[in-house]
């Protein structure tokens, strides 16, 4: 229904014009015939926007139907005609990013408790893993990754800032100076995760494990920790303040708020 209402608008404004702009009984004022220019060219844009709309949802369609594929380079050919839609179609970005989650929900998917013991990965990441998680964690894409095994991953210095990541597991991650500002990590594994000079602003880690992480110069201004367990390996100048805390919150037996400039609010 949508598409021929778009047809017929186009259409419509193509017939208004050239009527608008042909001589019917005689000369057509300057104004009339501004506004027939003015009209077909609306009709031509809105018929060259149906055909272009048209070409990326064939080309989305395949490039899922490629996603569903046993066999490893179809599945990249697949997700890099996303990569590519994404960037041709910027309507079509957020489709693009929630599509390539549910790939990595599917293909690495994380289902236990952090009761149960992390582990390490016994395989590494699958190429196609590797690849739908760099087109996902492109600048200004909308990243979900809950729910994503992503054991040992390499995420240095990349800009994360309001990411969804909950219920993951990254224990052993790398992610040494990565930008993780608002993100949402509630009852994420990162045990042993490498954190050094990350920024976690204003993060939620509720119920998160952080034992054994390494969070030497982590900026966790505004935090909330409620429920976390931040027996972490290494917290020297880590910055707290403000970060909120209960007594669900659980840190190394030798830490004092002194020696991490903390302010914590609790509740």
């Amino acid at each position: 229904m949508g598409n021929w209402m778009f047809r017929l608008g186009a259409v419509a404004l193509l017939a208004l014009g050239v009527v608008l702009l042909v001589p019917q009984a005689g000369p057509r004022s300057a104004l009339v015939l501004f506004f027939g220019g003015l009209l077909v060219v609306a009709g031509f844009g809105l018929a060259w926007r149906q055909v272009r709309d048209g070409q990326v949802i064939d080309r989305y369609r395949h490039a899922v139907e490629h996603l569903g594929s046993e066999q490893a380079e179809v599945r990249l050919g697949g997700l890099r005609e996303l990569e590519l839609i994404a960037q041709d179609s910027v309507r079509s970005r957020l489709l693009v990013d929630a599509t390539l989650g549910d790939f990595l929900r599917d293909r690495s998917p994380w289902t236990e408790h952090l009761t149960e013991p992390a582990g390490e990965r016994p395989t590494p990441l699958e190429q196609d893993v590797r690849a739908a998680l760099a087109i996902l964690t492109r600048p200004g894409a909308e990243v979900d990754l809950s729910h994503v095994d992503l054991r040992g991953v390499e995420l240095g210095r990349q800009e994360l800032a309001g990411a969804v990541i909950r219920r993951s597991n990254l224990a052993g991650a790398r992610l040494l100076g990565a930008r993780l500002d608002g993100c949402a990590l509630d009852a994420t594994d990162l045990r042993d995760a490498d954190l050094r000079g990350a920024s976690l602003r204003e993060a939620s880690l509720r119920g998160a494990c952080l034992e054994g992480t390494d969070l030497r110069a982590a900026d966790l201004t505004d935090a909330d920790l409620r429920g976390a367990d931040m027996r972490a390996h290494n917290l020297d100048k880590a910055v707290l303040t403000g970060a909120r805390v209960n007594r669900g919150t659980l840190w190394p037996p030798d830490f004092t708020p002194a020696r991490v400039s903390a302010s914590l609010f609790s509740d």
